[in-house]
């Protein structure tokens, strides 16, 4: 303890708790079991949350997720004001390159073929960061943190979006054999 229950292919943080005390450890399992099969528990990373988009194969500027209390949950995804996003996050170079060095490795370990997504990741106090999830379909509003990264990167909405259509119709396809097609 403290442990992470999550279900894992679930977005938003839905059927996310964050378990500190073993006796609340029934009812959180039970919560994420509601959206997914098989959930996942995992070692609790204390922190500063951080995300990393990546484009093309390329790591784009960190971004600082400080929600106002509490942890990152959906209520402070998607309700106005009740978090802050600091882009670029107000880290050193080291800290930098190692996010998103990180982020690279885990994305491209999820296998050939997505062109675009989101690490998220905990900056501990001593400077490491650990990998949360990689987000293979992040959200792709004017005001998600994919956006947000791009456009400290120099890509503005419009552009993001023409860019990740350019780069999806020239990957390689996978054919049914499992072979480029």
């Amino acid at each position: 303890m403290p442990v992470v229950v999550k279900p894992p292919r679930q977005g938003s943080s839905v059927g996310i708790t964050i378990v500190r005390d073993p006796e609340a450890l029934p009812s959180a399992l039970a919560e994420a079991f509601r959206y997914d099969s098989p959930v996942l528990v995992e070692r609790f990373h204390e922190g500063r949350e951080m995300t990393v988009g990546v484009l093309g194969g390329e790591a784009l500027p960190v971004v600082e997720i400080r929600p106002r209390e509490g942890f990152y949950d959906y209520e402070h995804k998607y309700t106005a004001g009740a978090s802050e996003y600091l882009v670029p996050a107000p880290v050193g170079p080291a800290e930098t390159r190692d996010m998103q060095d990180q982020a690279l490795r885990a994305f491209r370990a999820m296998g050939p073929g997505a062109v675009y997504g989101r690490v998220d990741v905990i900056l501990d106090r001593e400077g490491r960061g650990w990998v949360l999830e990689v987000n293979t379909i992040p959200g792709m509003t004017e005001v998600s943190l994919l956006p947000k990264a791009a456009a400290a990167a120099g890509l503005d909405f419009g552009a993001l979006c023409v860019r990740i259509m350019e780069l999806s119709m020239n990957r390689p396809r996978i054919g049914r054999g499992g072979g480029a097609a």
